[in-house]
């Protein structure tokens, strides 16, 4: 059976671009690295970038990656002076979260976002 999300892997173009990106830029811990691989801890999920296999446009909308964060606002902040492109500032999402899309530096799609526990719990229960 399925026990958990183990690893999300994305295919980049740059590996030394990608690193800079998901270490320099967002903060995420480099767990290890390989000639095309490298891998990142993600609140114990890895995010994988590889340089092996094609390199084709994301889809709309999909697939995205969405990164928890407490303090949306502060984060997007954060990014924005680091350099990040948003696609979409902060807004409300109708699940009880808020959200801000933005690419990495092949075009993978990520949000960040920040969860109103108790409206998500709200909306669930009534589902």
């Amino acid at each position: 059976m399925i026990a958990r999300v183990w690893a999300i892997t994305l295919t980049v173009s740059d590996l030394e671009r990608a690193i800079a990106f998901y270490e320099g830029k967002l903060g995420l811990v480099k767990k290890y690295r390989f000639s095309d691989y490298a891998g990142f801890d993600c609140g114990g999920v890895e995010i994988g970038v590889k340089t092996w296999g094609k390199l084709e446009g994301p889809r709309e909308g999909e697939p995205s990656v969405d990164l928890a964060v407490t303090d949306l606002d502060a984060t997007y902040t954060e990014l924005i002076a680091k350099g990040v492109t948003f696609e979409k500032e902060p807004h409300d999402l109708l699940w009880g979260a808020r959200g801000a899309l933005f690419r990495d530096p092949d075009g993978n799609l990520l949000q960040l976002t920040q969860i109103d526990w108790r409206h998500y719990f709200g909306i669930c229960a009534s589902a």
